[in-house]
């Protein structure tokens, strides 16, 4: 009998910039919904460093899990493990090519901000960084989600809207409290009727926050 894989193992990873063997640093960069590595590694353009390392995981169909983030979690069930597994695989796979943890950065928009978050608290750890990019801790109003662990002084950013139509501002203010009490040095910016979109203050935040990271 075969047993099936999970949804997301063996997808496409694309990758940009210096190869892995050679980085000084990484930014492993989650797509959202409806979309692929190639979208987010757009974003790469735009956060260059000569001595990085950038790898797009790809989630099968173009997305991670079928609805919102704060749907009841069994519902988005297998895919929100599916792509938490994908993450923290990537996250071994840099750190065994020489890379430590400390200068990996995970970086998401929307749907791929939710998972890069929510894998980041599942498995804490002293990252270079966190960039949530419109997004914000997975599971349904009232979760209690662990604080077991800490990320020991991580640098995390938080960006979005006050009027996302797809990330609540409360779910935001919400994510950044909980991951500020688990140790994380955190971020947090809400944009004034901005919409469902990056910006060009999150992009030189995380511009800045690379620069950091690979000369660390």
């Amino acid at each position: 009998m075969t047993t099936a894989l999970p949804p997301h193992a063996a997808q496409p990873l694309l990758t940009r910039g210096k190869p892995l063997a050679e980085a000084r640093a990484a930014v492993i960069m989650v797509h959202g919904r409806g979309a692929s590595p190639q979208s987010i590694l757009e974003l790469a353009q735009a956060i260059p460093h000569p001595d990085v390392a950038y790898l797009a995981p790809g989630a099968a169909g173009g997305t991670w899990y079928p609805q919102s983030f704060m749907a009841p979690t069994a519902a988005n069930e297998p895919g929100i493990s599916s792509g938490i597994s994908v993450i923290h695989a990537l996250v071994e796979q840099v750190a065994a090519a020489g890379i430590p943890e400390e200068r990996i950065i995970l970086l998401g928009f929307s749907q791929g901000a939710c998972l890069a978050s929510t894998s980041a608290q599942r498995r804490p750890k002293r990252y270079g960084g966190v960039v949530v990019l419109s997004g914000g801790l997975i599971g349904p109003p009232g979760t209690e989600w662990s604080t077991e662990g800490d990320f020991s002084g991580t640098p995390i950013f938080l960006g979005c809207s006050d009027v996302d139509a797809h990330i609540p501002e409360a779910r935001v203010l919400a994510s950044a409290a909980h991951l500020e009490s688990m140790g994380a040095e955190v971020t947090c910016r809400i944009y004034k009727g901005f919409g469902h979109a990056v910006n060009e203050d999150e992009i030189a935040f995380a511009r800045e926050l690379v620069a950091d990271v690979a000369k660390a």
